[in-house]
């Protein structure tokens, strides 16, 4: 198999900590897989494993072009397809820009501050709400509680190299554990169970889409109506208690669900 060894590509924006970052590319120009493609799950892969870190800059097309050895039409549909993936974005006068990877989150009970700083993500907690309130039909009855009892709602906004990942609102029955709001915004609200003594053992889940209202919309840094992922999760300890009561919405553009399925025998 003949492979065309490219170019590198990739540099900080000027004024961004790091170094420069080179990556090499390469080609099979008699594989039967399209060059665009081929290019495309390179780059792909060097940000998803940080070889391209958020703002490397891969230039303008037309240099991207010179640089690898390939049409112009070919890096296009390359860089086309990962905007579209919410990878890179073109800046006029600049070129394209890596912004970050997305978010693949395996469906099993961990959380998402774990799974951000798992993918080396760098996540950040903004709360927003942390008050004492009573719970309406659908809390009580996802944590088996009287309607009217009191618990305690923490709503965060998490984000990823300081942009907004999703939107979390979570319900914990009162006097469960001390939720202190510098706490929250320092760890994930797992590590904060865990820490005091609270073992997670199961969960109940439900995963759908819906488009953005405005208020969403203006809180993720996303146009209104744009695609969101949504999550209600009841999570139970090992004694088979309600722990806690999220409902959360993420950016589709940022995040993503991964499912392993198994063939029944």
């Amino acid at each position: 198999m003949r492979a065309d060894t490219l170019a590198t590509v990739g540099k900080r924006e000027t004024g961004t900590a790091g170094a420069e970052s080179p990556v090499q590319f390469s080609v099979d120009r008699s594989s039967p897989v399209p060059l665009y493609f081929q290019l495309a799950q390179q780059l792909e892969a060097a940000i998803e494993n940080g070889k391209l870190a958020p703002g490397s800059l891969l230039g303008n097309e037309i240099e991207l072009a010179g640089r690898l050895g390939l049409s112009r039409p070919t890096v296009r549909q390359a860089i086309q397809s990962l905007v579209d993936k919410g990878l890179l974005v073109r800046r006029r006068g600049i070129g394209t820009q890596v912004v970050h990877s997305q978010v693949k989150r395996p469906l099993e009970l961990s959380s998402l501050y774990d799974d951000l700083e798992a993918a080396g993500q760098k996540p950040a907690t903004r709360v927003l709400r942390n008050v004492l309130t009573q719970a309406d039909a659908e809390i009580a009855a996802a944590l088996g509680i009287a309607e009217g009892a009191e618990v305690v709602l923490v709503e965060r906004l998490r984000l990823a190299h300081g942009e907004p990942v999703a939107h979390l609102r979570n319900h914990i029955p009162a006097g469960l554990l001390e939720l202190e709001t510098a706490r929250l915004e320092e760890t994930g609200l797992y590590r904060m169970m865990r820490s005091a003594g609270i073992t997670l053992h199961s969960a109940r889940q439900a995963v759908g889409a819906r488009a953005a209202t405005a208020e969403e919309a203006a809180r993720l840094d996303e146009p209104e109506g744009a695609p969101l992922l949504t999550m209600e999760r009841t999570t139970f300890d090992d004694t088979g208690r309600a722990v806690e009561f999220g409902s959360h919405v993420y950016r589709a553009s940022r995040y993503a669900f991964e499912f392993q399925l198994l063939v029944r025998p």
